[in-house]
């Protein structure tokens, strides 16, 4: 068995069906270790380039995407792992090279007629402004959201401002926006932290 049917065999789990060769070809090509590893609160995927001679640079994405959220994340990986090998660690993560490399990965999902509508109009304007990943797309990211499995949490945004919620096992008050995230005040310590208007936190009864 071949590494691309190989990966298939994993990736039709998370991904939509119509990119999972495409996918697959993508990463089988790239010879990267690739890992599905468990959620984490603070990044959706991954990349770390292996400094080593002949070393495998390695490319993690969180398990629990819904399947858009997933060929998204993946692809914005890859498009630093191609960055990467193309011109090394000397110029910016996010610069106009990895925003090429983006939008090049994007171009075929971008034409395939079963792409949600949604998802391909926020797409193709976020490829002509790319921003450093989905997260930093407030627009993509709520475009994706929509995709997620119906869940006992909501975003922060949803809820309404002094209004008191939990997040990483801790309470705050929610306060006033700025830019993408809300000043909020933690309940015990009377901190103030900036969160993210897409976070998924738990309402307060």
């Amino acid at each position: 068995m071949n590494q691309s049917i190989a990966f298939q065999n994993i990736l039709k789990k998370y991904l939509p069906i119509e990119f999972v060769v495409y996918v697959s070809d993508l990463i089988a090509d790239s010879k990267v270790k690739f890992k599905i590893v468990a959620p984490r609160s603070t990044k959706l995927g991954d990349f770390r380039a292996s400094l080593k001679k002949d070393g495998k640079s390695q490319i993690t994405v969180n398990g629990d995407l819904n399947p858009y959220a997933f060929l998204i994340t993946t692809l914005h990986e890859l498009a630093h792992l191609n960055t990467y090998l193309e011109y090394g660690v000397n110029v910016n993560p996010h610069g106009k090279e990895w925003k090429r490399e983006f939008s090049g990965l994007l171009e075929p999902v971008l034409m395939v007629s079963s792409l949600p509508s949604d998802i391909k109009n926020t797409l193709t304007k976020s490829v002509k402004n790319l921003k450093a990943s989905s997260c930093s797309d407030i627009h993509l990211s709520r475009v994706l959201k929509k995709y997620d499995q119906p869940k006992t949490t909501q975003t922060l945004e949803e809820l309404e401002e002094h209004e008191t919620f939990s997040i990483n096992k801790k309470v705050f008050t929610k306060g006033k926006l700025r830019r993408t995230r809300y000043l909020c005040k933690e309940m015990v310590s009377g901190k103030s932290y900036l969160i993210h208007a897409l976070a998924e936190v738990k309402k307060k009864k």
